[in-house]
C-alpha cells in the first residue's frame, strides 16, 4: 500500500482530537474555529517560506475563501440542526460531493468499490454519530442547507488543491495558501468575538494544539497523501475522523457508545480499510485471468 492513504488516515486521527481538545477552552466555537485557522494558517505560511508565491492562483485564493466559509457554514448548520445532525450532513457530503466535482471538472469517474465503501461509510458515520438519539434543533431545513453548503466547500478546496499538487506545484505550498488565506479572512472574526479567554494558560495550549497540530502538520499531511492518493478517495478516507473522536470520547471521557454507535463503528472502519486497500488495473486483472 502506498504511503498517501497512510498520510490521509494520519491528519485524520488529528482532526478528530479536535473536539476533545476543544473542551478545554471557554470561548464559543466560532471564535474558536478562527483562532485555530489563523494559528494553523500563519504556522503554514511561514512553514512553507517564500514558496507559496510560485503557486498563488485565483484558483487557490477563491479555494481559501472555501477554506474560511465552511467553518462559518459548519457552525452555523450545528446550531440550528444540534451537532449530531448538523456533523453527519456536512461531513457525509463532503466525501459525495468531492467525487461528484472531481468527475465532472475533471474527468475523473469514481469507480464501483469507491461509490460503495463511500456509502457505507457515511451510513458507518451516521449511525455512529446519531446512535446516541439525534437531537434537531428548531431551524432544521435551513440548518442541513448550510451543512450541505458545507459539504460542497470542503469539496471544492480539496479538489482545488488536489489539482494543484498534481500539476507539481509542492503540497506544503498550496496548502500555505489555502489556510494562509483563509487566516487572514478569520481574523477580523476572531477580534471581533475577543481574545481575553486566550489569556487561561489551558486554552492558550489547547488553542496552539488546535492549530498547529490539527491544522498545521494535519494538513501538511494530507497534502502529502493527495500527492498519490486520488482526492476521492482521500475525502472518504477522512471519515476516520468522526471514528477518532468517537473512541477519545470513550477512553478520554468515559462516554459510552450505543450499540448502534458500535455497529456504525465497525462498518465505518471496514468501508475505510475497502478504500484504502488500492484497487488493481484492468490490465492487472486481466493478465490474471489468462490461463
Amino acid at each position: 500500500m502506498k504511503n498517501g492513504p497512510l498520510a490521509v488516515v494520519g491528519a485524520s486521527v488529528l482532526w478528530g482530537t479536535a473536539g476533545t481538545a476543544g473542551l478545554l477552552v471557554s470561548a464559543d466555537s466560532v471564535a474558536l474555529a478562527a483562532a485555530r485557522l489563523v494559528i494553523g494558517g500563519s504556522a503554514l505560511a511561514l512553514f512553507a517560506g517564500r514558496g507559496f508565491r510560485r503557486v498563488v492562483s485565483p484558483g487557490l485564493l477563491l479555494a481559501a475563501v472555501a477554506v474560511a466559509a465552511y467553518q462559518l457554514c459548519f457552525f452555523a448548520a450545528v446550531g440550528r440542526t444540534g451537532v449530531a445532525i448538523g456533523t453527519v450532513v456536512a461531513i457525509g457530503s463532503g466525501p459525495v460531493f468531492t467525487g461528484l466535482l472531481s468527475w465532472v471538472l475533471h474527468g475523473r469517474r469514481p469507480s464501483t468499490r469507491w461509490a460503495l465503501a463511500t456509502t457505507a461509510a457515511v451510513c458507518g458515520c451516521a449511525a455512529l454519530i446519531g446512535g446516541g438519539g439525534a437531537q434537531a434543533g428548531g431551524q432544521v431545513v435551513s440548518g442541513v442547507l448550510f451543512a450541505l453548503l458545507g459539504g460542497l466547500l470542503y469539496a471544492f478546496y480539496a479538489v482545488s488543491a488536489a489539482r494543484a499538487i498534481e500539476a507539481g506545484a509542492p503540497s506544503n505550498a498550496v496548502m500555505s495558501v489555502l489556510f494562509g488565506g483563509a487566516a487572514v479572512i478569520m481574523l477580523p472574526v476572531l477580534l471581533l468575538d475577543g481574545v481575553r479567554w486566550l489569556a487561561e494558560p489551558r486554552g492558550l495550549l489547547a488553542v496552539l494544539y488546535l492549530g498547529l497540530g490539527t491544522t498545521a502538520v494535519s494538513y501538511l499531511l494530507y497534502g502529502k497523501g493527495l500527492r498519490t492518493t486520488p482526492v476521492a478517495t482521500a475525502a472518504t478516507l477522512a471519515l476516520a475522523e468522526p471514528a477518532v473522536a468517537a473512541l477519545l470520547g470513550v477512553v478520554v471521557l468515559g462516554e459510552r457508545l450505543a450499540p448502534v454507535s458500535v455497529a456504525g463503528l465497525v462498518l465505518l472502519a471496514l468501508s475505510l480499510v475497502a478504500v484504502a486497500v488500492p484497487e488493481r488495473a484492468p490490465r492487472e486483472r486481466a493478465l490474471e485471468s489468462q490461463p
